[in-house]
């Protein structure tokens, strides 16, 4: 018989804690990245309603014409869908 006695191996680090730890260190990075980085925004969308050659306009929902006072729009119907706005008149025609 041997006169050693049996010794269990060394407990390793766990590799669920190192992932954890991977994760938690990659989601700071992220959340960094994006408050210090500058953000590209597109350029705005030009509006109908800024264009002064647009004499009425639609977003399916309400017809807004140029008055000498301002804009004038209609009221929408009740379950109305919005779209895109457009042109439907221009100043040349």
């Amino acid at each position: 018989m041997s006169t050693d006695s049996y010794q269990p191996p060394a407990p390793r680090s766990s590799s669920g804690a190192l992932a954890a730890w991977g994760i938690a260190i990659l989601v700071v990075a992220t959340v960094l990245l994006g408050e210090l980085l500058p953000a590209r925004h597109p350029a705005p969308a030009h509006s109908v309603a800024d264009d002064p050659a647009c004499l009425e306009w639609t977003d399916g929902c309400r017809v807004c014409q140029r008055l000498a006072d301002g804009p004038a729009c209609s009221l929408p119907g009740i379950a109305c869908q919005t779209a895109e706005p457009r042109c439907l008149r221009h100043r040349d025609g």
